[in-house]
């Protein structure tokens, strides 16, 4: 019997619905810019918060019991079935996994291999009798204990060999779905404590580590994206990758910055001090932003606590960024969220993923009507207007000081204090999120 078992897919029903269980805003036929919602959004069922996770806090166990919970093949396979009803409850087209998500522990290298691949066969037929798709693949290289001083940053040699053996299993296991992006999260890629730290050689052996999955990516076709999701901190006390702007040092220095995009999440930008909207609208200036993990942090704890969102104008800011980029290409919405550890049962986990699709189309809307309208984009181009002078312009083309010097003498030139309007055009977006 299914884990699901009772609960209908989840249908379209307008926004004066009151069934918890229905779309209110969320058509994914519905059609937008000559695009439906579905392919807008590219809605993706994150697998280890949602199936592999078990409730558990930093002053607390498992608090879900789950009939797949263990360490088997079968336990893996039933995993699989309830995860792929979900799907089918939801009807997002696509999800995300890590390898230890989905695969029991192997007793060594070869053992765990042969259980990725087995459990990726089995991926492969229910993926072409559902139609759902992979948005992205990647490795757990952070749970184990083997990687409690990092993959690629280890200062043991053999922990970054086990560490790059596995990136080439979880690249292959990508590739054979049909996944359009891979994902790399060096959440043990800092460190703890300066002391036992050389900072240059941990940052040479993570490019190093990079550029081999750039290589060997493009040597067995792997057509996907490559991504990177920034994280500042937690579990360590610094990451290299610690935001978008690190990220993007990080590959110049590497001739990367071509070759490699970013995965933002919400709540990890949130830790680096900085707005969701912020990172999107640096990485797409960078020519670097592919994809989003949506989710939220609770801003009364100073940790990353993976909630689903539930912040319209929130989620509005951060869709007005990606269509101002041009929307995603492989790039999707995955739910890098997860339940609250009180919320026990199978309809809470459907309900959840329901209101954060609902959220995300309610704001999607509404950042799509901002642009239509154009008033706020008027505004930004009016305040920098006169940077298309041509006096201007030369400053930035074979400008000196000294022939600035002169044209500001020349001409008189003696700039009064502009209104940013900050204010207005807080009105303004307001009028379309309100």
């Amino acid at each position: 019997m299914s884990y699901f078992a009772d609960i209908a897919p989840i249908a379209f029903e307008g926004p004066e619905s009151t069934n918890p269980l229905a779309f209110r805003h969320y058509d994914p036929s519905e059609v937008v810019g000559g695009k439906t919602m579905a392919e807008h959004l590219r809605f993706a069922v994150a697998y280890w918060h949602s199936f592999a996770w078990e409730g558990g806090d930093p002053f607390g166990g498992r608090t879900f019991e789950r009939p797949w919970f263990g360490d088997g093949m079968a336990q893996a396979k039933a995993k699989a079935d309830a995860a792929f009803d979900l799907f089918g409850i939801l009807g997002q087209p696509f999800f995300c996994f890590h390898d230890a998500d989905v695969r029991p522990e192997g007793a060594d290298f070869a053992e765990q291999t042969r259980n990725l691949g087995e459990i990726v066969d089995y991926f492969a037929s229910k993926m072409e009798a559902t139609g759902t798709k992979l948005l992205w693949g990647t490795a757990n290289l952070f749970s184990h204990r083997r990687y409690m001083a990092g993959a690629a940053t280890n200062p043991d040699p053999d922990v970054f060999a086990y560490a790059a053996a596995t990136l080439k299993t979880c690249i292959d296991a990508t590739h054979r779905l049909g996944g359009e992006n891979y994902v790399l999260w060096g959440g043990r890629e800092g460190y703890e404590t300066l002391l036992n730290t050389d900072l240059a050689r941990e940052r040479q052996q993570a490019g190093r580590m990079l550029s081999m999955v750039v290589d060997y990516a493009k040597k067995i076709g792997f057509g996907g994206t490559i991504l990177i999701e920034p994280k500042p901190q937690e579990p360590t006390k610094h990451q290299y990758d610690y935001d978008v702007a690190t990220v993007y040092s990080f590959l110049k220095d590497f001739g990367l910055e071509g070759e490699v995009k970013v995965n933002i999440e919400q709540g990890h930008a949130i830790l680096a001090g900085h707005s969701f909207e912020h990172e999107i609208a640096l990485a797409a200036s960078l020519g670097i932003f592919g994809s989003i993990d949506m989710n939220r942090n609770d801003y009364q704890s100073g940790w990353d606590t993976d909630q689903f969102p539930n912040n319209v104008p929130e989620v509005a800011l951060a869709f007005y960024e990606i269509l101002k980029a041009g929307g995603f290409t492989t790039g999707g919405t995955n739910f890098d969220a997860k339940l609250r550890r009180q919320s026990l049962d199978p309809e809470d986990l459907v309900a959840a993923h329901v209101g954060g699709m609902d959220v995300c189309a309610a704001g999607f809307k509404r950042a799509w009507a901002m642009l239509q309208d154009g008033t706020l984009e008027a505004e930004r181009a009016a305040r920098y207007a006169g940077w298309d002078t041509p006096g201007a312009a030369a400053m930035l083309t074979g400008g000196t000081l000294g022939s600035i010097h002169d044209r500001v003498v020349s001409e008189g030139i003696n700039p009064a204090p502009k209104s940013g309007r900050q204010e207005r055009l807080e009105n303004l977006v307001n009028r379309f999120l309100g």
